[in-house]
């Protein structure tokens, strides 16, 4: 049960969210909602504990999915980073909030960058492409997540001043916004030769994730003893972390998504 633990405690810590608002609100949505996610995670980490290759694919669509068709597109909540913003200075502590604050802001210090390995709807697709392993050096162009989440909020802040701060407008620039993303995210993708360039360089929501993340408690680690410095984990990993290197502080240390594509290709197991 060792190698299920993992599965069990992320399932329990979503069943007790879920409880727990649905117990202090009284609304069934926040049951059904944080019970289903909780199990996504569950079931595909219990999945990948026991070997299956597409485990991580599974959670991604059923969880990333999940959120964009169905709380997005058909419940109509904008779950981008405008929302937050929408509904933070609305003072409507929704869906929105809760999920910023839940998955993005407190709940890095538990799983730090697994939302974005997990659980993002604009990777899910972006890992659909072939470049899977960055292949050119990484680009010192980091600055612009900062400027693209300053943006957002002075997106919403005109709304609010010009009162066209509506829920039928954050359900536009929900759509609008995750077109552009995703536009933006393949071409990125296409022209760097790197998936996840968009999310390296470009995606404000990890302004929140990055701070939270160096201290997470589930985090890649490394047994310097048994490691024969191959590079074989430097070579696989999207984010291009010092895998290698047990320090907080080794390189790209905040970008981790847990994938484990370095503990699948370490041949002495001294990664973890």
């Amino acid at each position: 049960m060792k190698k299920y633990r993992s599965a069990i405690v992320l399932f329990v810590v979503f069943e007790a969210i879920a409880v727990s608002l649905w117990l202090a609100t009284g609304n069934l949505f926040y049951l059904l909602n944080f019970t289903y996610i909780g199990t996504c995670l569950g079931v595909g980490l219990a999945l990948k504990a026991a070997g299956w290759h597409y485990a991580r694919e599974f959670i991604q669509f059923g969880v990333g999915a999940y959120m964009l068709v169905f709380l997005g597109l058909i419940c109509r909540e904008n779950m981008q980073i405008e929302g937050f913003w929408y509904y933070l200075l609305s003072g409507v502590v929704g869906a929105g909030v809760l999920h910023y604050a839940i998955a993005k802001i407190f709940g890095p210090l538990l799983f730090g960058r697994g939302w974005c390995g997990y659980c993002c709807w604009t990777a899910m697709v972006l890992d659909l492409l072939p470049y899977r392993q960055p292949r050119g050096p990484r680009r010192k162009i980091g600055f612009v997540r900062y400027i693209v989440f300053t943006l957002s909020l002075v997106l919403v802040l005109l709304l609010f001043h010009y009162g066209k701060a509506t829920s039928h407008t954050m359900f536009v620039l929900f759509v609008a916004g995750n077109l552009a993303y995703y536009a933006f995210g393949i071409v990125l993708a296409v022209l760097l030769k790197d998936n996840r360039a968009f999310c390296k360089y470009v995606c404000p929501v990890t302004v929140f994730l990055k701070p939270m993340s160096r201290y997470a408690l589930l985090r890649i680690h490394c047994d310097e003893e048994k490691c024969i410095h191959c590079g074989k984990c430097l070579e696989v990993c999207p984010m291009e972390v010092e895998v290698n290197n047990n320090s907080r502080q080794r390189r790209n240390a905040t970008e981790c998504i847990l994938c484990h594509r370095c503990t699948r290709e370490c041949p002495v197991k001294a990664l973890r």
